[in-house]
């Protein structure tokens, strides 16, 4: 193996590699202030990556790639604050090691009686790149996962550890809870959980129409997203069919009664057979078979999506959170996903099928439609409107540009904002005009990194060009 094979690193996806002149996989918080500061003080650019999960090229650097996978335990369990009157008096605290993959976390969340109030549909991410790039779940009264972060700590170029919360150093906080790792290395996070809960996962194949008629207002609690602690739906192209899924607590006695049959007799057929079609119709192996018949045959791709759409069957299970949130993807495909607001929604889905079917462009993988409530997260997709976010994919050996092209036309017109670790088009001055904070945004990267230090190619095109880039090349 030569010294650049050592050194190289892919993402999941296979959209970005990258070649650093240094790769380490620092043991501790201490070893990781040293690293970055002797990388600094070589004129070196850093960057930490985690499990690749990113679509962008993100993690890419010619220098110093800091694997934090051991840096990933839980450090800390604690109630808040304990001063009466303030927010987080009584919240449940978790402070964990950058590098915990999400995975690891919810199983030591479990094994404690707590959990994350919202989840992504993927768990391979570590939970410094998921909130770094605006990882979400669903739920119209619900945030991505940067809203659950109380606290950070970041390593900056001199190798000093910073500490920030909403009250100590805020707006080093804002950006650094979510801001693409801009303001130094992530090395904790604490985060707000909740105690374990169940849910009550109901999955029915729909007629598209029906869906988009019983969406709801923002302000109708009746509605699929406002009726639901947690709605969204997949939309097979080139058919008027969609597979529905809403997620909801159960209530006490309802809670009790379900612990007490899983911990006696375990998952029901029901639950086993959700997870043979989320795991091998929907998201890995037939479906890959699929996609491979509609690389093979293009022209097949609308019939094979009606077919696809067709098996699925109404299915009910309960199962802990986040079992019910997360699900397994081993199918390799190239995704762009973005937040628009959600009145736009049925517009911009109704305007990509016109586009399907004019353009003739054969595309055998779902929409994913999900929803979120609007935040005060700076850099955050879901800022301040009621945000619906369409996933648009395709399988990896098939070309997504022209598709997404015509996508990312498309939400342009509505204010769509595009997720910051899945592929998209924009640079920096269209951001300016899509988030109120974006200037302020800057200026905090500005003032932590005056070097460019933690800059790459990918964040001086989202941000603008750090300082220190001229002298970086």
């Amino acid at each position: 193996m030569s010294s650049d094979d050592a050194l190289s690193w892919t993402n999941w996806a296979r959209t970005a590699s990258a070649t650093p002149r240094r790769r380490a996989s620092p043991r501790d918080e201490a070893e990781l202030g040293a690293l970055v500061a002797r990388a600094a003080t070589d004129g070196m650019p850093v960057r930490a990556v985690g499990a690749g999960h990113s679509f962008t090229p993100a993690a890419v650097t010619d220098g110093l790639l800091l694997d934090l996978d051991r840096i990933g335990l839980v450090e800390r369990i604690a109630r808040g604050t304990g001063v009466p009157g303030e927010a987080d008096a009584d919240a449940i605290l978790v402070t964990v090691g950058a590098g915990i993959r999400l995975h690891r976390l919810n199983e030591a969340l479990a094994a404690a009686g707590l959990a994350m109030r919202n989840l992504g549909d993927i768990d391979r991410q570590s939970i410094a790149g998921a909130i770094s790039t605006g990882t979400h779940g669903t739920g119209a009264g619900l945030g991505g996962l940067a809203t659950q972060v109380r606290g950070v700590r970041v390593v900056g170029a001199d190798g000093e550890v910073r500490e920030a919360t909403a009250t100590q150093d805020p707006d080093l906080f804002e950006v650094s809870r979510l801001g693409l790792g801009v303001t130094g290395v992530l090395s904790a996070v604490t985060l707000e959980v909740v105690p374990a809960f169940l849910l009550r996962a109901q999955e029915e194949p729909w007629p598209l129409d029906r869906v988009l008629e019983g969406l709801g207002t923002p302000d109708d609690p009746d509605g699929l997203v406002g009726g639901n602690d947690h709605f969204e739906f997949y939309w097979f192209p080139h058919t008027r069919r969609a597979l529905t899924k809403r997620n909801n607590r159960l209530s006490p006695d309802d809670e009790a009664v379900e612990l007490e049959r899983l911990r006696t007799t375990g998952p029901g057929p029901v639950a086993r057979a959700r997870t043979w079609v989320d795991e091998e119709l929907l998201s890995n192996g037939a479906f890959e078979l699929v996609n491979r018949l509609a690389t093979a045959v293009p022209r097949v791709t609308p019939r094979l999506n009606a077919v696809s759409a067709r098996a699925l069957a109404p299915r009910t299970y309960v199962a802990p959170s986040h079992q019910v949130f997360v699900t397994s993807r081993r199918v390799r495909f190239r995704e762009m996903e973005y937040a628009v607001p959600r009145e736009r929604l049925v517009d911009v889905l109704s305007s990509i099928d016109g586009w399907l079917d004019r353009s003739g462009e054969h595309v055998p993988f779902p929409v994913e439609v999900r929803f979120a409530a609007p935040d005060d997260v700076w850099l955050s997709t879901a800022h301040g409107r009621e945000t619906a976010y369409v996933a648009v994919h395709q399988y990896a050996r098939l070309p997504h540009e022209r598709y997404f092209d015509a996508v990312e036309r498309i939400v342009a017109e509505v204010g769509g904002r595009p997720h910051w670790g899945k592929l998209h088009g924009l640079h920096a001055d269209r951001f300016r005009e899509l988030y109120p904070r974006f200037d302020d945004a800057v200026a905090v990267r500005d003032a932590a990194d005056p070097d460019g230090v933690f800059a790459n190619a990918y964040t001086d095109q989202v941000l603008g060009r750090a300082p220190g880039a001229a002298a970086r090349g």
